[in-house]
């Protein structure tokens, strides 16, 4: 199975990036995991907040192929413990999916041909954080389920 991560806009923090990079690569030792960074919308200021939507909604759906299931990060979403987050990854796994893709999406959220799209929603807490920090939580959360899958000591309960 291979995990991809689609994100609006770049991540601008140096410390914040290094330790994205930093997941990334251990990561990298468990599955093939991919982060693609759609880049702001040019002129986002002359746009409703819907048309934004809609013309990210649009960006991300090219991303995607016909085989792709699609979650988005949400705040709406399941919550889910490290745990059953791991459990989760798992059953993906022995389910036969090939490429499952994770979406944050821009700051005023997703269109509705989005959630259309997607399959589920995932939420990493109630509370809001930047879209910037979204991405470094996530992908700690993915190597830490996979530390768990494999029984390794990183977590600790």
């Amino acid at each position: 199975m291979n995990i991809k991560l689609i994100a609006i806009g770049k991540t601008d923090d140096k410390n914040l990036q290094s330790l994205i990079n930093d997941y990334q690569k251990r990561l990298s030792f468990y599955i093939k995991f991919d982060l693609e960074v759609i880049p702001d919308l040019k002129n986002s200021k002359n746009l409703s907040e819907s048309q934004q939507k809609e013309k990210e909604g649009e960006l991300i759906l090219s991303k995607l192929s016909a085989t792709d299931q699609l979650l988005l990060l949400d705040e709406n979403g399941k919550s889910f413990s490290s745990i059953d987050f791991s459990e989760e990854l798992q059953k993906k796994m022995n389910s036969g999916i090939k490429t499952v893709v994770f979406v944050i999406g821009g700051p005023y959220g997703f269109s509705e041909m989005v959630y259309a799209k997607a399959s589920g929603k995932i939420a990493l807490s109630q509370m809001t954080f930047s879209h910037q920090m979204v991405r470094l939580f996530f992908i700690e959360q993915l190597y830490r389920g996979f530390t768990i899958l494999r029984n390794e000591p990183y977590h600790h309960q």
